[in-house]
């Protein structure tokens, strides 16, 4: 079981909107050498809903390559589309991906037998570690906690990002799901009180800016130390804030090139992150030590 601070890796872009090979490569090391514990490729952090499907291939494969065995990669597979999903899992799993995750099929809306007949799909054609996405503020389609325990039950599919930020229902998905089943959070805000609830880590935004700190974080959590664990999320909830002044992954791309470590490139229809933004995201990093 995967466990701690998964980093939703940013895909950094130039500024004529390519990906930049030489960044993603500086921020993978980045992640190794602060404690991040798990790296995912091309989740929706990563813009996977404008790479196409070869550039997505592309960059799970270098991401793997990149890490070479230092710590788990999750490549993001997840698509609206069964067969697309079914495409891109097979092709992380050619990759070397150690999973997948799979954020539930957006804006067509599918019921919660389409959903669990989405994973079945995904989970009889390719032979790899599935984690579920649940985010509804997104995707407009929420997967139940019924629902995950049945999809729960398939082979393959081993655990669920859960990133509604609402705890009562992460309770019920932890409660639902058999043993052994890992339940991360989506939501930074709220992830060590997820994980004392019983969950097992956090696929983070703020991860990617604050790294060592996010790794603390969860350690904390998974150790049962709830004083300590609040009272450093107190610290980083400025941060958590600042990451979603506007749509992900706009602020925390900014963040990132405030820090140096990549320049702005995004891709249409995102926009780098407005003006009126920026002091608030450089102040919420100056207060954490990330910039001066």
């Amino acid at each position: 079981m995967i466990t701690g601070s998964i980093v939703a890796l940013v895909t950094p872009m130039l500024d004529n909107g390519k990906v930049d090979w030489g960044a993603l490569d500086r921020l993978i090391d980045f992640h190794i050498d602060n404690g991040t514990d798990s790296i995912v490729a091309v989740g929706t952090t990563g813009e996977s809903a404008t790479l196409d499907v070869k550039e997505h291939c592309l960059v799970i494969k270098h991401v793997v390559n990149r890490v070479a065995g230092r710590i788990p990669v999750i490549a993001g597979t997840g698509a609206n589309s069964t067969a697309e999903a079914i495409e891109l899992t097979e092709t992380a799993h050619q990759s070397g991906a150690d999973a997948c995750l799979l954020v539930t099929p957006y804006y067509n809306k599918p019921t919660q037998e389409g959903l669990y007949q989405h994973h079945k799909a995904i989970s009889d054609a390719v032979e790899i570690p599935q984690i579920l996405y649940n985010v509804p503020g997104r995707t407009a389609c929420d997967m139940l906690p019924e629902t995950v325990a049945r999809i729960a039950e398939l082979k393959n599919v081993v655990g669920i990002k859960e990133a509604t930020g609402d705890l009562e229902r992460a309770k019920q998905v932890i409660d639902a799901v058999p043993e052994g089943f890992a339940v991360y959070s989506g939501d930074d805000a709220t992830a060590f009180e997820l994980i004392l609830l019983g969950g097992h880590g956090n696929i983070s935004v703020t991860a990617n800016v604050l790294p060592a700190q996010m790794s603390r974080l969860c350690q904390l959590a998974l150790a049962g130390k709830a004083e300590e664990a609040k009272a450093l999320n107190d610290e980083l909830m400025v941060v958590h804030n600042a990451m979603f002044l506007e749509s992900n992954p706009i602020p925390v791309k900014w963040a990132l090139a405030d820090m140096g470590l990549m320049g702005q490139g995004i891709r249409l229809p995102l926009t780098v992150l407005d003006s009126k933004y920026r002091a608030q995201v450089h102040d919420a990093l100056k207060t954490v030590g990330a910039v001066k």
